[in-house]
């Protein structure tokens, strides 16, 4: 009996430990995302004084400040915040329920569905923003469908799934490349700029619509987040602990779905934060908990962290996607070097 209790004793122990790190490390990303949307604020070609960015946030009309903070500066860093943290959470959502830290929606293809839809808006629709968000989304949730279909059979396989996205994503890279090469000489800038993931030109009114997706679905990932991590146990363990496996993973793909969709339509598919985040949440708080909103963290704090070394630390100013591809790259190139030293390749 006494042995009993002491086991208990020490896992509830373990469990205040790891609450008390996930209270700890959360909370220190807050406090880097508010810094950085701060550095945001501030910085620019003139740097405005704090005083004069937060008389300017609340209405006063001061010369110059009011359009470069509200219009140019403000738009900027919530579409950076919101997008990077829309992509991050989405990345974990996809490689805690496939298991394989390879599997992000921009290796599976979501992102190149929600691309295609866009650019054919922008090169040959010649749509509004309005109508590319609402294209990306169902170009994200149709790809979501035929994966689904096609990976089913029987029952659902993880292997089957992962091989299907890397096909239809090379499909779908191949009908941009067609789609840009048939374009014209002004549709072919406007597309390659927002292929390349830039948080330049942002509007409020796109924001807002990015923001209302978080806000939206968020809480419903989280409300899940402990069925994730039965999941992550396979779906016949999942089962047996009375997981509903199929509507617990569809619920969660379509919440990810929408949030990359609306996210990569409003910036473009930013390279490899949905690659990165995860990885680097599970690193640091620790793969015992469901770390949704850690990875959602890391993914803002990359992409604003990207924004300001691709504006400030270079002679000429560089797309955020750019700097985030060239800070994922080593280390997908690490990851597959260890997972091959592991055997998991």
């Amino acid at each position: 009996m006494k042995k009993q209790s002491g086991e208990m004793s020490l896992i509830m122990e373990g469990m205040r430990q790891r609450r008390r790190r996930m209270f700890l490390v959360t909370s220190i990303l807050i406090v880097l995302a508010v810094v950085l949307c701060c550095a945001m604020l501030l910085l620019g070609n003139t740097i405005y004084p704090v005083d004069v960015v937060i008389r300017s946030l609340l209405g006063e009309e001061i010369a110059g400040a009011n359009f470069a903070v509200n219009t140019i500066r403000l738009p900027r860093m919530l579409s950076g915040l919101f997008a990077g943290f829309s992509f991050g959470v989405a990345g974990y959502i996809f490689q805690t329920i496939l298991r394989n830290p390879l599997a992000n929606p921009n290796i599976l293809g979501i992102t190149s569905g929600s691309s295609v839809a866009a650019v054919f808006c922008i090169t040959v629709l010649h749509s509004s923003k309005s109508i590319i968000s609402i294209a990306a989304v169902v170009g994200g949730l149709i790809t979501v469908i035929i994966m689904y279909i096609l990976s089913r059979g029987r029952l659902f396989s993880i292997g089957r799934l992962i091989i299907v996205g890397i096909g239809i994503q090379a499909m779908l890279d191949a009908a941009i490349s067609y789609l840009i090469l048939k374009s014209g000489q002004q549709e072919i800038a406007g597309a390659l700029r927002w292929l390349s993931g830039s948080l330049n030109g942002a509007k409020m009114s796109e924001v807002l619509l990015l923001m209302m997706m978080v806000i939206v679905f968020t809480p419903i990932m989280l409300l899940l987040s402990k069925h994730l991590s039965m999941l992550e146990l396979g779906d016949q363990t999942a089962t047996s602990l009375g997981v509903a496996t199929d509507k617990i993973r569809i619920t969660l793909i379509v919440s990810s779905v929408f949030l990359i969709a609306i996210a990569t339509a409003t910036t473009g598919p930013i390279a490899f934060i949905s690659f990165l985040a995860g990885p680097i949440a599970n690193r640091i708080v620790g793969v015992s908990a469901s770390n949704i909103l850690p990875a959602g963290l890391v993914g803002a704090n990359l992409v604003l962290f990207a924004d300001l070394i691709g504006q400030f630390a270079f002679e000429y100013r560089f797309p955020v996607g750019v700097i985030t591809g060239l800070l994922g790259a080593p280390y997908l190139i690490y990851l597959l070097i260890r997972m091959n030293r592991k055997g998991e390749l």
